[in-house]
């Protein structure tokens, strides 16, 4: 059975055992596509082993944009003998399996559409059976008509770093791999006719990770500590890796009680500081938390959402440290928590958490989680107008008060050093001039003093998108890494009774959402968690229930599919 391409879309997953090279050819091929003119998007799935196990990417490649997983497999490209069985639940009749002859001989044609090629047989010719992978990824860029310069120059881009001669050795295995998809082509098996889009050359090929990244360093941070901790770690090594030529400084702590004392400290000496972390690391940082809310010392915190309780699926994902963020700390403070579910937003509210920590001086917490931080995909530039750091620093006098009781709730923030005044902090209960009290009318002062800022944070809130037409009746509600999957299966479902509202920011909430779902005569919200936590906390703050929840927490995230057919089923209802 061929591949005819009329559909303009093709999944090609890619699958092996870890320490294969699966996500260098990923690397390449989702840079090659990009630069030939071609909307892609990739994510992955993976164990938590550093050799074995079975682990997949998924690359997308499409005449239109596109920013979602689905779970149909066009072509699999097994590199391993468990790939099948692995994902034996997404394979259909008509899925292309490419593999290497030894690799593919358990299965039979009868049941599975075979296509055999003799990957580690050249491998070894070539030098060793790690040449496999480019080799592949040869077969993959030939069949997807990229011009081998372009294929030659990612390659060269990727492994450059490990000197010609390996460069030259991958170079000739990624041509090899041309030559064996170009004789794919002319049989006939393979015949894709997807559209380049000129306009995707000038656009950004950017993953989660780097786009909340690039938000933090537009929002001025200037000084990051954290303990690594999947999810979480690529920011950590984006912010390191780019804290030279932007004037930043990573530390790495010796555990993540430390990383978030630091970040405070940063903040309190007036450095924008921020701490990046994940479910039970971000547990141990709870009363740090507390602690900025009571001396009033800002912190951006981000928090990639893995599956819990504990250590849990520590590479898989998840939507269920809601709860954990909203109630860490101990007493009673104000906090923001954004949840970006595109790579637009995760720059933009990056950006804001800064600027917001900083005049509110608060906790903010970027909630995000492995499914987002891993997806790639090509996005127009960023709009830059009106982007600014807002400096909320005084310049303080003799009589300075750093926690002066006002109307808004906001003290003037001095730092030490900065203006005649001093920068006293205590996180004890303290008076106005920051020093410990006992006196308990004070110190109900004090807690309206810190609450009264979320009268102004209410000010600001970020309001959900309406996605679709304002005459609804159903409405689909998601919040954060949703969005793709949600926002896809919407467009494909092309029903106009239907609208999706999509929640960016999901703490505090304005109660003005109420009226949006009141319009609706049925309501349903997707989540990756076993409570519907979102859903509660809106019966909680906004007093409306959600009819429907679809709830997801195996650790994948919700594929295009699951959504329609939820969908289907729910209008079916």
């Amino acid at each position: 059975m061929s591949i005819d391409s009329s559909k303009k879309d093709v999944s090609i997953v890619l699958c092996g055992e870890a320490g294969q090279g699966i996500q260098t050819v990923e690397n390449i091929l989702v840079k090659a596509i990009k630069k030939s003119g071609y909307n892609v998007f990739s994510t992955k799935e993976y164990m938590s082993r550093v050799r074995g196990g079975e682990n997949s990417t998924e690359i997308r490649v499409s005449s239109k944009r596109v920013i979602s997983y689905v779970d149909r497999i066009d072509i699999l490209l097994s590199l391993s003998k468990g790939a099948v069985p692995h994902l034996e639940n997404r394979i259909k009749s008509d899925t292309l399996i490419m593999g290497d002859e030894k690799t593919l001989e358990p299965l039979s044609t009868e049941n599975y559409n075979l296509l055999k090629v003799p990957l580690m047989e050249i491998a070894k010719k070539m030098g060793g059976s790690i040449f496999s992978n480019v080799i592949a990824a040869g077969i993959i860029a030939c069949v997807l008509n990229i011009p081998k310069s372009i294929f030659e120059d990612c390659i060269e881009e990727i492994f450059a770093r490990k000197g010609q001669e390996i460069v030259k050795k991958d170079t000739d295995a990624g041509m090899k791999g041309y030559e064996i998809g170009k004789k794919i082509v002319d049989s006939g098996r393979i015949n894709l006719q997807i559209e380049r889009d000129p306009k995707v050359l000038e656009e950004l090929l950017l993953d989660g990770t780097e786009a909340v990244g690039l938000g933090c360093i537009a929002g001025g941070c200037k000084f990051m500590s954290s303990y690594p901790m999947t999810p979480s770690t690529p920011l950590q090594v984006f912010m390191a890796v780019n804290s030279e030529e932007f004037d930043m400084i990573f530390e790495q702590a010796e555990d993540e009680i430390a990383a978030i004392n630091m970040a405070i400290g940063g903040f309190y000496a007036g450095a924008r500081s921020m701490v990046a972390t994940s479910g039970s690391g971000f547990a141990l940082m709870e009363e740090a938390v507390g602690l900025s809310g009571m001396i009033e010392i800002p912190v951006v915190i981000y928090l990639g959402q893995r599956p819990g309780p504990a250590v849990g699926l520590p590479t898989r994902t998840s939507q269920e440290d809601l709860n954990l963020a909203l109630y860490s700390g101990p007493g009673e403070f104000p906090r923001i928590i954004f949840a970006p579910g595109n790579l637009e937003d995760a720059f933009f509210l990056s950006q804001k958490a800064f600027n917001l920590a900083d005049h509110y001086q608060t906790p903010v917490f970027i909630l995000s989680d492995q499914y987002f931080a891993d997806i790639f995909y090509n996005q127009p530039v960023f709009d830059l107008e009106g982007l600014e750091i807002e400096n909320h620093i005084i310049k303080t006098k003799s009589d300075y008060k750093r926690y002066e009781i006002t109307a808004s709730g906001i003290s003037p923030r001095g730092i030490p050093g900065y203006g005649e005044g001093l920068v006293v902090i205590d996180s004890d209960e303290h008076d106005e001039e920051g020093h410990l009290t006992e006196d308990l009318d004070l110190r109900t002062e004090m807690v309206d003093k810190r609450l009264r800022k979320l009268n102004e944070i209410q000010k600001e809130i970020i309001l959900p998108d309406l996605l679709g037409g304002s005459n609804y009746k159903i409405l689909v509600i998601g919040w954060g890494s949703t969005y793709g999957s949600i926002k896809e299966a919407l467009d494909n479902l092309e029903n106009e009774d239907i609208s999706f509202l999509y929640f960016k920011q999901i703490y505090p909430l304005d109660p003005s959402i109420k009226n949006l779902l009141n319009n609706a005569e049925k309501t349903i919200i997707f989540e990756n968690n076993a409570q519907g936590q979102f859903a509660e906390l809106i019966k909680l703050k906004i007093g409306f229930e959600i009819e429907k929840k679809v709830l997801k927490y195996n650790g994948m995230p919700f594929s295009v599919e699951e959504v329609e057919t939820s969908l289907k089923d729910f209008i079916g209802g």
